[in-house]
């Protein structure tokens, strides 16, 4: 699954992904730095089951440090947004294509306010990141209520005159926007109106649909960046008052960057997601150096961390419900068929059965599926069996 970092122009979504991925990208304080979306690998943290079975592992397509699996995951920074990008405002429709592929958001709002509504610098507080996040999820929503509205006769002509479920129908104008058949049956269930004829749909329903469509294909957190500023504080407040529905996490990506450099030059000791880091390396650190570590000490005591890890995890494991599972070939050594110890580790989200860890594994594998062992219980399961996180299998299949 993809994640898209969102939201308005200028408020640190390219630092936030620096951090992440630590892949330097073009970071300036002004409106649409970026404008190709910078693609990058970020890492979310899963209990290894290496300690739970007693066995040292060898991963290949992940890293275990003490127990923790690091899982690689992909995201994507677009570019900003600013009012009325659905109408091709700014970068409005590349912006809101580059969303096509996502499974989820990661908004990140100048929860300092030092931005006004178009990006640009303002004075401090000026700026106001709750109207900041309500105009992206309206920009967002139009977009949906556009590529609906715009085969809107030919859609229901399809349900009405030649009777073809409605289902399918929203499915085929939908499915290129990573919008799933589940996804539009929870959204027509979720409200009475939708149960009435297509054709009697006005557009405030079909608006009505797609904020509800949005929300359940495309879950969201929002990342409040920019703690380090004295206005942030009120600000969150505010935000985690009027988006009661939304996770909302204060974030120092610019911070998270720092820390992330200087562990990489052996300067201090700190991993993604912690609440302290130690410097091993002092006489090595200029003055000014030891002032921004300073700082950056003073923000994670606060706040408890830079934000950064826990709005990866938060997005993958909270809202995209992902779960992680143990593939083994070799059920009594817990390894693949060139000894590799729980070599991989596969996330899907929760709810997936053992034949989709088969097909994510290989096409044949699915294809051609017998059964499977839970190695943990030691029970044969069919294809229907339901993972849980931390699940090791074994898949058998028709040689």
């Amino acid at each position: 699954m993809i994640v898209g970092i969102i939201g308005k122009t200028n408020v640190g979504k390219s630092t936030f992904f620096s951090a992440a991925t630590l892949i330097p990208v073009k970071i300036s304080n002004v409106p649409f730095t970026t404008i190709e979306p910078n693609r990058g690998i970020a890492s979310i943290r899963f209990h290894c089951v290496c300690k739970e079975l007693g066995v040292k592992d060898n991963p290949r397509n992940s890293k275990c440090i003490n127990g923790i699996r690091w899982v690689p995951v992909e995201i994507v920074d677009v570019a900003g947004l600013v009012p009325e990008a659905h109408k091709g405002r700014g970068l409005g429709n590349k912006f809101l294509d580059d969303l096509r592929q996502v499974d989820g958001f990661i908004h990140v709002v100048d929860a300092s306010g030092s931005t006004d509504i178009n990006g640009n610098p303002c004075e401090l507080g000026k700026g106001d990141p709750v109207e900041d996040i309500k105009f992206v999820e309206y920009e967002i929503i139009m977009w949906l209520f556009q590529l609906l509205k715009k085969d809107w006769n030919k859609i229901v002509k399809k349900v009405i005159q030649q009777r073809e479920d409605i289902i399918k129908v929203l499915y085929e104008r939908l499915s290129g926007l990573m919008i799933s058949k589940k996804h539009i049956i929870m959204a027509l269930k979720s409200r009475d109106e939708f149960n009435k004829d297509i054709d009697k749909w006005t557009d405030n329903d079909i608006i009505e649909f797609v904020k509800i469509l949005r929300k359940i294909a495309k879950p969201m957190v929002i990342v409040a960046n920019k703690i380090d500023l004295p206005t942030a504080e009120d600000n969150i407040n505010r935000i985690k008052s009027e988006f009661k529905d939304y996770i909302v996490i204060p974030c120092c990506a610019e911070a998270e960057l720092l820390l992330r450099l200087a562990a990489k030059k052996g300067l201090i000791e700190y991993m993604p997601g912690d609440s302290s880091f130690k410097i091993l390396k002092p006489n090595e650190l200029n003055e000014k150096q030891k002032e921004a570590l300073s700082k950056v000490e003073g923000i994670i005591k606060s706040w408890g961390s830079t934000g950064v890890q826990e709005a990866l995890e938060s997005i993958y494991k909270k809202e995209l419900k992902m779960i992680a599972v143990f593939p083994v070939e070799d059920e009594i050594k817990l390894s693949d068929s060139k000894g590799n110890v729980l070599p991989d580790i596969f996330i899907l989200q929760e709810g997936s059965k053992v034949i989709d860890l088969a097909y994510k594994i290989h096409t044949d594998l699915g294809n051609n599926f017998l059964y499977a062992i839970n190695v943990k219980t030691k029970q044969k399961i069919g294809r229907d069996y339901v993972l849980k996180d931390g699940d090791v299998i074994k898949i058998v299949s028709a040689k």
